[in-house]
Formats: structure tokens, sequence, C-alpha cells
């Protein structure tokens, strides 16, 4: 897939978006490099899936400027479609059908030669070989999570866009889909992850950015954002804040960079 410049592999400038009297995006500002995970948290209602929706050319943003593998949103929406793939919040699979015959299924619906073939290829890649005949409603949700981002790899596309790709899985199947969201990484695509699982983020993520009341209020490495919050100290022992201190601090109304996420215990000095 061509680009259209050079430059971050998503680029998204003051971006704002409303429903009526409801003001989501309030000027959203974030790069991501090429071949990074980038991921963007925020709480129920945050704005993230509308940023998704805006990515992906599904929804219009009302001021800003978003760009997609070089390709601006508003202006080259085919090239910007083109370029990304997206999986959303519930697997988009067909559960009549086996989980070879999604994956050929899609390959033909884009004219793709040998579609057989790269449903085989996709199918070893993910672990699901040993289940390629079987119909995807006796999947687990980790399976059919895996048999989705699989099947949104079908033509290659730079930019994948995962809207909170593990919620409602259980442990297993959780760490089934950070392990296909890592290999993805180790492609060379960039992949933008939605989530509300702080230790997802910080298990995938190269950077972090917090989406709150419509703006991205910090954006960073996990060592640069446990850096805004100063370590706890129990009994002589240094605890580095985690993500989540840093998350709750934030959408709290907190200051990241105040002395409350300090806790000294009483009797240090015995």
């Amino acid at each position: 897939m061509t680009t259209g410049v050079q430059g971050p592999a998503v680029r998204v400038q003051s971006l704002e978006k409303s429903y009526r009297e409801l003001h989501v995006l309030r000027g959203v500002d974030f790069d991501i490099a090429r071949g990074a995970i980038f991921a963007l948290l925020g709480s129920n209602g945050a704005g993230k899936t509308t940023i998704v929706n805006i990515l992906s050319t599904l929804l219009r943003a009302d001021a800003g400027m978003v760009s997609v593998n070089g390709f601006d949103v508003a202006t080259q929406a085919a090239e910007v479609r083109a370029s990304i793939s997206l999986a959303g919040q519930f697997a988009a699979v067909d559960e009549i059908l086996s989980g070879r015959e999604n994956l050929v299924l899609v390959a033909r619906l884009r004219h793709l030669k040998d579609p057989g073939k790269i449903a085989d290829g996709l199918l070893e890649r993910f672990a699901l070989a040993a289940a390629a005949r079987r119909r995807v409603s006796t999947y687990s949700g980790g399976m059919r999570r895996r048999l989705d981002i699989a099947m949104s790899l079908i033509g290659n596309p730079p930019v994948i866009l995962l809207d909170e790709p593990t919620s409602g899985l259980d442990p297993e199947g959780r760490l089934e889909v950070w392990q296909a969201v890592r290999e993805l990484a180790g492609q060379g695509r960039t992949v933008l992850l939605t989530t509300q699982a702080l230790d997802e983020a910080e298990q995938l993520a190269d950077r972090i950015a917090i989406l709150h009341e419509g703006r991205i209020t910090v954006n960073g490495t996990l060592a640069e954002l446990r850096a805004l919050l100063p370590p706890a100290k129990v009994e002589y022992v240094e605890k580095q804040p985690s993500l989540e201190d840093v998350f709750l601090a934030i959408v709290r109304g907190g200051s990241p960079g105040g002395s409350d996420g300090a806790d000294t215990a009483a009797g240090t000095g015995r």
C-alpha cells in the first residue's frame, strides 16, 4: 500500500466532535509512529470509539485534521479505507461458517488471488489451524477474537484499529489476543488500541495516551507516565506508581505531579 506522505502513520490535530449539545472531543491531538502500538485509555463515554470511527471514515469530524498512512480522512477516504483494518468491540465473524470459510470469504470479497492459501497462512499464524474446519459457533471467545483479527489482516493493511479487542474475554482469551497484537507489531504494522484495561496498555503499548473530558490529558511511554507521580514509600521500600495510579489521579481531578501519590507508612522510623 502506497503512503500519501512520509511521517506518522496516524496524525490527529485539534479534533472536535459533538452530538447535539454533548461535546465529546474538544481538541484532541496525537501522533502514532509507524510500527508502534499506541494505547488510548479512557473511561466509558470518553470518546475512544468516536475517534476510531473518525479514523476509519465511519464518522465525520466537526473540526480538526486527521490523516492515516499519509491520507486525509476527510478528502481521501477511499485511500484511508484501503490503508486500515478495523476490529470492533465484538468479533465480526459468521458463526455458521468454519474459521477457514470466514477467511476465504473475506479474501474473495477483496478480490485477492488464491484465497485458500491466504486463509491457511493466517490460520497457522494465529494458532487456529487445528480448528480451521470447525464452525465458529464452537470457538472460545479468545479464538473468535483471534479469527476476527486475522480476518482484518487480509489485504495487508499497514494500520490496524482495535477498539477494546479483549472486552468480555476471560483471562486466557485476553492473553491470546495480546499475543496476536504483539505479532502484528512484530510484522511492522501500526496498531491503535483502545482499552479500559490498564494492564493491557502496560503489557502492549509503546506509548499510552489518556483521553479525559474530550482531550488527551497525558501522552507518553509507561516510564514517562509513571514519572508523573512520586513513588510511594512503605517501610523504606520505594514503590513506583502504576499506570492505574496515574489514570485515576487524572480522571478524578488530581495533579499527577502533586504529592497525592506519595504514601508513607506509619512507623517507618522503627
